[in-house]
């Protein structure tokens, strides 16, 4: 007869879990040499999404292999999730998914160092985050699943304002908005008005006065007929940054002081 172990998964980690097993309990068949991981895995649910492990009430890593008959608990990853900086960087780097560019273009908008491509594989995606130590984020588990990947999250939500409302909770990261091309993620740089009003429609000449160009790219910003849409979903990601970072150590500035 074949041995078995109870793994409860908690409430934020069931939407990984098949349909017919989407309960907090499922006894899983157990065959002595597998890993907790593996397991846990086995179930649906990717081992970034995975936070604390326990069993019998004692905290494991995923390496560990159980006993028959032991009951272990899978908590997710705590909110806001660390991610490993390097010297003077002040946030997360992060690559997203060929699935993700409106995402791409809010996070860059909020001056995240947000890399992405429309046509890039999966195994291309894991080494460009694994090169630039960059989070990858997307929806596809099986990607999450890839041993190599250094770092990666899976997206909750299918719309924009969701997706982007999930990012900022896990990882409440340090914003700096408008200082990224939201085209190409190069840096913008401030240009004076009369080295590009030859490249300016009357009307935006007349309208405004302060631009700005990216470094990489070229190509000009400045507060346009979209400025107040846009200054909402600023406002409200400092806003959420601010809130998630609350009884954080520290109660780090939501916002760079540059």
């Amino acid at each position: 007869m074949e041995h078995e172990i109870r793994v409860r998964v908690a409430d934020e980690l069931l939407m990984f879990l098949p349909a017919t097993r989407r309960e907090p309990v499922n006894r899983v068949p157990w065959d002595g040499t597998s890993t907790l991981g593996h397991v846990v895995e086995s179930l649906g649910v990717p081992l970034p999404e995975v936070g604390r492990m326990t069993v019998r009430g004692e905290p494991v890593e995923p390496s560990a292999r159980p006993a028959a008959g032991d009951e272990v608990s899978v908590e997710p990853v705590p909110r806001p999730q660390l991610v490993p900086l390097e010297p003077g960087q002040e946030a997360p780097r992060f690559l997203l998914d060929v699935h993700l560019g409106t995402l791409a273009r809010r996070m860059r908008l909020l001056g995240l160092d947000t890399a992405y491509h429309n046509d890039m594989d999966d195994p291309s995606l894991v080494v460009q985050a694994n090169a630039e130590r960059r989070v990858l984020l997307t929806q596809d588990r099986g990607l999450l699943r890839r041993r190599a990947l250094w770092f990666g999250a899976y997206v909750r939500g299918s719309r924009p304002d969701d997706q982007l409302r999930d990012l900022l909770d896990r990882f409440a990261p340090v914003l700096s908005p408008w200082t990224r091309c939201t085209a190409c993620n190069g840096v913008l740089v401030p240009v004076d008005k009369q080295e590009i009003e030859r490249d300016l429609e009357a009307g935006t000449r007349r309208s405004y006065d302060v631009y700005g160009r990216c470094g990489d790219c070229g190509q000009l910003y400045w507060r346009g007929a979209h400025g107040d849409r846009l200054e909402k979903i600023v406002e409200e990601a400092i806003r959420q940054v601010g809130t998630a970072r609350t009884g954080t150590a520290g109660a780090r500035a939501a916002v760079s002081d540059g």
